[in-house]
């Protein structure tokens, strides 16, 4: 039993050095990150991943907070990646989460992480997928991803997201840029923060024009008002992110999941180049996500050997010129 092992099966049980050095090896892009990810994700348990995205100022900490709440009186465990903007010194996260959630930060149903972005322009660390694997493999089940709040390029959380909630807050301007495609077309769910703030009517009317605008074939999501600081409107949030989380299917989850999962990793290697491996090694993305379901392969093995043909044809190219 060799020492990935030993940390995939520690993390199973939940232990919280051993899941902390996990996080750690995906973000810091540690070489045996992918080896652990591969002996980690066939015993991955069915879970759900929140993305919590908007402006800054939009009270996206205050609402995640009472959405911990809500997921701990259901006695769920709770994993939470919070992204922030990175130290352009040390690389690390510039705000710290447990200076924004202190009433969770000695749960021990509840553990917290931030990331920093790095300079990742989607609001979120290339890593945070990888991340919120992990955090289901230790048994964390809803993960929650808040995103760094830097506006229209905030559209990677539906990446890795199974519902994404849009926050938005009146008299700030940031309705204006929100009513433009990127960010709005990711909502599955939209919040209008800080109720008592004046200006919420236009703001909910600024909205309402834009989802006209929308594709007839796209979902409507639903609007609600709420003040995540006074507790108004919550319990209508909580109706329509339940009846979102219980409208999708387990395994058709766990499909997307998959998918979402395989092209993340193949497009860290260029889109267009990863496809053509795709196609010469697999067929096609259904063949490979037929083989993931089967248990035949992981996605972190099947793009680990695209790497490695990627290194030969690339060596035997260097050759010929040679």
């Amino acid at each position: 039993m060799n020492s990935r092992d030993t940390l995939a099966q520690r993390i199973h049980r939940g232990e919280v050095r051993a899941l902390a050095r996990g996080l750690s090896m995906v973000e810091n892009g540690d070489p045996g990150a992918g080896e652990l990810l591969h002996t980690l994700f066939s015993a991955i348990p069915d879970h759900v991943t929140i993305g919590v995205t908007g402006p800054p100022g939009a009270g996206k900490s205050t609402l995640l907070d009472r959405m911990i709440t809500r997921f701990r009186s259901q006695e769920r465990r709770v994993g939470v990646i919070a992204v922030d903007p990175s130290s352009p010194f040390t690389g690390g996260a510039l705000l710290g989460d447990r200076l924004r959630m202190q009433s969770h930060a000695v749960d021990p149903g509840v553990f917290i992480r931030s990331m920093g972005n790095r300079g990742h322009l989607g609001g979120i660390s290339g890593a945070t997928r990888d991340a919120g694997l992990i955090l289901a493999a230790a048994g964390y089940d809803p993960v929650l991803v808040e995103t760094v709040g830097v506006g229209q390029a905030e559209v990677e959380v539906a990446e890795i997201a199974d519902v994404t909630a849009l926050v938005l807050v009146p008299g700030t301007g940031d309705e204006v840029q929100a009513m433009k495609a990127g960010i709005m077309e990711i909502a599955d769910l939209i919040v209008l923060n800080k109720a008592d703030r004046p200006g919420m009517d236009q703001l909910e009317a600024a909205v309402a024009a834009s989802l006209e605008l929308a594709p007839e074939d796209r979902p409507r999501p639903p609007v609600v008002r709420v003040s995540a600081e006074s507790g108004e409107g919550l319990e209508a949030l909580w109706t329509s992110l339940d009846l979102l989380l219980s409208s999708t299917d387990p395994e058709l989850r766990r499909l997307e999941n998959t998918r979402r999962i395989l092209r993340g990793i193949l497009g860290e290697s260029g889109a267009r180049f990863g496809e053509m491996l795709l196609r010469s090694e697999y067929g096609s993305e259904n063949e490979l996500l037929e083989l993931i379901s089967g248990g035949s392969v992981t996605p972190y093995e099947a793009g680990l050997r695209l790497v490695r043909v990627a290194e030969r044809m690339l060596e035997e190219d260097e050759n010929q010129q040679d």
